[in-house]
């Protein structure tokens, strides 16, 4: 059985730091790229990051660009993305997932249950 959770979420003031963490068993881990998506209220699902399972390729959206860092440690099946200079716009549930390298959502086949992270203004 393949299980995916992520940790790390929380409230933070605009222009703070959190690291989230994506801890995934079951599964070749280094053989799967691991992606990060998040969902506000009332918006669609939106790619945020991705890593090849080597960890030599990475994608980021634009808006992210320079803030957030993603990197990954497969001796211990763990994805991160370090998430710096907050805005209240990052306010969103923040899903791991497990599948091809890809911005696409529909690449990805094994996914959390999300973290929530809410940055006030």
């Amino acid at each position: 059985q393949v299980l995916v959770a992520e940790s790390g979420g929380g409230l933070v003031q605009a222009g703070g730091s959190l690291r989230l963490s994506c801890a995934a068993s079951g599964l070749a881990f280094g053989n799967h790229a691991l992606g990060w998506f998040r969902q506000a209220p009332g918006k669609e699902r939106e790619f945020v990051a991705t890593i090849s399972g080597d960890g030599y390729l990475m994608a980021y959206k634009d808006s992210v660009k320079g803030r957030f860092t993603i990197s990954r440690d497969n001796a211990k099946n763990v994805v991160y993305l370090q998430m710096n200079s907050l805005k209240p716009d990052d306010t969103a549930l923040y899903h791991c997932a497990a599948g091809a390298y890809s911005v696409s959502a529909s690449r990805y086949t094994y996914w959390g249950q999300g973290t929530q992270v809410t940055v006030s203004s």
